[in-house]
């Protein structure tokens, strides 16, 4: 039996990303070597990935990754669905079996679009009605969990090491411009397979290495507008509050960024006078968004991927460049085990954002 101090776990958790600034196609099997390299910093109760451009032929239409504990929530949730979409294709998520997952729940894909006179009636916009349809399956039916649902773009995770939970999905089967990986050391929840990250709402996918202290201040103020974290642990909070300060409140990401790791009051009166107003107006509007205690976090969106150190940087985040590739890790040896020659290689500063667009650079 392993005893204390004979176990290595650096700050907990792991997360790897890699895009393509040209919009060109990674393997998924890239993302699944990354995430393995930093092996012993989880510990077999979560893994996962998102990937962004991987369903170029339904493009148009929302994907819904969804976990079924049994038929029965599977046709509940199906009735519901067609009632409120109409339903392209649907399938099983193709995996295979692995010796070290087990207990897997049914998973089924759906590529859907809103039918036009639910739409209508609900004088929503398709964004938004996607979005509470998925709030109410996974808060009304019991047994059924949607945990992907934006356009060309899926979440695939599962109890276990991440590199077991890639080959159980077939990663190697799928090609996108961006993806995202988390390992996880759960500390305070258990784990179980909705409780692994990425966290996702429409095409906001989030994965991350940390401890959010402030986690029943920003539950409170978030569930106010209709988001329900019901997944037992503190990341999901991240997901809709990304979600609620981009797309419903408009901010830019940047200034998403300034809400979560808010620069503090003192650095705040050093910056120029525009820059101060900006900053003391986020701060004061959305005081309770910001999101306290260690973490790294990692945000999949359409286009492109962003990564926030908390504004101490109490967690490792290195970030490396080669050509028109940009990789995100927690340790530098997840970047090189993929690219071994970088043009450069740096570690963000806590609280400033990278933000990788593609077509758009690297912005700092």
């Amino acid at each position: 039996m392993l005893r204390e101090g004979e176990v290595r776990i650096p700050s907990g958790c792991a997360i790897s990303g890699i895009i393509s600034r040209s919009g060109g196609a990674v393997c998924g099997s890239d993302i699944v070597k990354s995430i393995a390299v930093m092996h012993d910093r989880s510990n077999g109760l979560g893994g996962g990935f998102a990937g962004y451009g991987i369903y170029p032929q339904y493009k148009d239409f929302y994907a819904l990754h969804v976990f079924y504990d049994d038929t029965a929530a599977k046709s509940e949730c199906e009735k519901y669905l067609e009632k409120h979409f109409d339903i392209i294709n649907l399938s099983k998520i193709p995996t295979r079996k692995h010796p070290r997952i087990t207990d897997e729940p049914l998973i089924w894909r759906y590529f859907v679009k809103p039918l036009p006179t639910r739409l209508a009636a609900s004088q929503l916009d398709e964004e938004e009605f996607t979005a509470r349809c998925v709030i109410r399956v996974n808060t009304s039916i019991d047994g059924a969990y949607v945990f992907s649902s934006g356009k060309n773009m899926g979440v695939f995770k599962a109890v276990g090491f991440p590199e077991d939970v890639g080959e159980f999905y077939r990663l190697e089967d799928y090609q996108g411009y961006a993806w995202t990986a988390h390992g996880r050391y759960p500390t305070n929840t258990p784990g179980w397979w909705g409780g692994a990250h990425p966290f996702a709402l429409l095409d906001y996918s989030i994965v991350h290495n940390g401890e959010i202290s402030s986690y029943d201040a920003n539950r409170r103020y978030i569930e106010m507008f209709g988001y329900k974290c019901t997944l037992q642990t503190d990341t999901e909070v991240i997901t809709y509050i990304i979600d609620y300060l981009v797309r419903k409140q408009g901010l830019t990401l940047e200034e998403a960024a300034s809400v979560i790791a808010a620069p503090f009051w003192s650095t705040i009166a050093g910056r120029p006078k525009e820059e101060r107003e900006r900053l003391t107006y986020l701060r004061n509007a959305f005081a309770p968004l910001l999101i306290t205690g260690p973490f790294s976090i990692m945000l999949g969106f359409t286009g492109g991927i962003m990564a926030l150190n908390d504004r101490l940087k109490l967690r490792s985040m290195v970030v490396g460049e080669k050509g028109d590739m940009v990789y995100i890790a927690s340790e530098e040896c997840a970047i090189r085990i993929l690219q071994p020659e970088l043009d450069r290689l740096w570690s963000p500063a806590g609280g400033e954002p990278v933000i990788v667009r593609v077509n758009g650079g690297v912005e700092l």
